[in-house]
């Protein structure tokens, strides 16, 4: 990579799994003493604007980060230039994701928990129908993920 590696977290509403990917991805990348743009957006547009389910501004203020600030918004075609990696948190946010991706973009497409050794083809679970523990399980997936991606883009970086 020539440039500064840019991460964009890609989940349903923008609410639960990809604010909390991002956190702990800024987080991780933080204790490693790097630094990147990073980001978070959902495929469809319900939420846009809003904050943070406030089940996860709550497991991640229980870990220290504050999210509350955070505001959803929708993934663009132009995502696929200005991120030179771009998140799913389940398969069928990766179908959609590689559905809009425009030819000769730069973004790499994957899902979170392929860069966890042992969970290739995994989805983080969405929490946002299930009781507060459902946040808890959520962020230790996206905790796992992002230090391995931390440390894939630690080792690709020139």
């Amino acid at each position: 990579m020539t440039d500064m590696p840019a991460v964009l977290f890609v989940c349903m509403g923008n609410i639960c799994r990809s604010p909390l990917a991002e956190a702990a991805f800024r987080a991780a990348a933080d204790r490693a003493g790097l630094s990147f743009a990073v980001d978070s957006a959902g495929t469809g547009d319900w939420h846009a604007g809003a904050p943070p389910d406030r089940r996860a501004c709550a497991v991640a203020r229980r870990h220290g980060i504050d999210i509350t600030r955070y505001r959803a918004r929708m993934v663009t075609a132009a995502d696929f230039d200005r991120f030179t990696h771009i998140i799913a948190l389940d398969h069928a946010n990766l179908a959609h994701l590689m559905a809009m991706k425009p030819a000769g973009s730069r973004a790499q497409v994957s899902l979170l928990l392929d860069h966890v050794p042992g969970r290739r083809g995994h989805a983080v679970a969405d929490p946002y129908y299930r009781d507060a523990s459902g946040f808890d399980t959520t962020w230790r997936d996206v905790t796992a993920g992002a230090a391995a991606l931390v440390e894939k883009l630690r080792r690709d970086s020139p």
